[in-house]
């Protein structure tokens, strides 16, 4: 079995991506599960978010680095993420907000074959 991502990414999402990475430059994502908008997917342009030893690593979704809380992703752990967009605006610093719409996560969980396949995730203060 091929390895598996933890995170992936909508098509609707990457246009928005896309539309963003044109304004900004490189983007990288990061969610905290912080309430409200807090467990919301943030996008960042890269290196605006200061990335910790709290955070790790969970992949990229159109070559834009995925990190999470490590208290958050003890939780999620055991999910597949889809990143997506929807209509409206959030109350975050996400670049995508003036856009009026903002990025979700979507999950589902992992099967064992999947679990045993999952790509390693990496501990923010080891990127």
């Amino acid at each position: 079995m091929n390895e598996v991502a933890r995170v992936k990414v909508t098509d609707e999402a990457k246009e928005v991506i896309a539309e963003l990475r044109a304004k900004h430059g490189a983007l990288m994502f990061h969610q905290s599960g912080g309430c409200c908008d807090g467990s919301s997917p943030m996008c960042y342009a890269d290196g605006e978010f200061i990335v910790g030893r709290s955070d790790v690593w969970l992949g990229a979704i159109d070559d834009c680095d995925f990190f999470m809380a490590k208290d958050q992703f003890e939780f999620w752990q055991h999910t597949e993420l889809t990143i997506d967009v929807t209509p409206g605006r959030g109350a975050s610093f996400s670049l995508e907000i003036p856009l009026g719409v903002r990025f979700v996560t979507k999950s589902r969980v992992f099967s064992l074959e999947e679990s045993e396949s999952l790509i390693e995730t990496k501990r923010g203060d080891m990127i």
